[in-house]
């Protein structure tokens, strides 16, 4: 009897959850061995290593944003994966994008693959926001700071990723020119896309 007791309360934790992780049973005083015994009655699913969900779980374009800060609650979306969440690109990555601390180590996740980029200060803190992707909160840059980044690793993605968000971002009237000028300053680029933005307001 216990044990249907233990596979009733993951059950409701994965169901408010969406995805869980195997240390999240410490808090509800459940063994991990459950998870393991949940996934051969078919009532979980492995996700990754030591990720489940629901087998009929829906599965979306952010599944693997949801996924990755699942794991690594304090991942920063970032860049081309911001873009595609955002609508802004025609781009679409294989690997999600994420920011960390300069000095941070950068995450071991097996799957969805990472690309890892470093910011530091107020560009690691400014212009974030919470969404909740499949149950899970994912920190996301939003437009404007995301526009920023794109020309700061304009090297990495290409110069017309980042024209293409910031004309898409404009004509779509979901930036405004004093936000762009301050995450432009924040990311130190305000040399680089200050013609682009000239172009767009004259």
């Amino acid at each position: 009897m216990k044990q249907e007791t233990y596979y009733q309360q993951v059950l409701k934790l994965v169901g408010s959850h969406g995805l869980i992780r195997s240390h999240d049973l410490d808090a509800i005083n459940v063994p991990r061995v459950i998870l393991t015994r949940m996934v051969r009655r078919g009532q979980l699913v492995r996700v990754d290593r030591g990720l489940y969900s629901l087998p009929d779980r829906s599965v979306s374009e952010h599944t693997s944003l949801a996924e990755v800060s699942r794991k690594n609650p304090q991942a920063l979306v970032c860049l081309l994966s911001a873009l595609q969440f955002h609508g802004l690109t025609t781009q679409a990555p294989f690997e999600v994008w994420i920011a960390i601390p300069n000095k941070a180590h950068a995450p071991t996740i097996e799957y969805p693959p990472l690309r890892v980029v470093r910011f530091s200060g107020e560009s690691l803190i400014e212009g974030v926001e919470d969404h909740l992707v499949e149950g899970v909160t994912v920190h996301i840059t939003c437009v404007a700071k995301t526009v920023a980044d794109c020309f700061k690793f304009r090297n990495k993605i290409g110069l017309d990723v980042a024209l293409e968000a910031l004309n898409e971002s404009w004509q779509s009237r979901r930036v405004q020119i004093d936000e762009l000028w301050r995450y432009a300053s924040i990311c130190r680029v305000t040399n680089i896309i200050r013609p682009y933005l000239e172009s767009l307001t004259s």
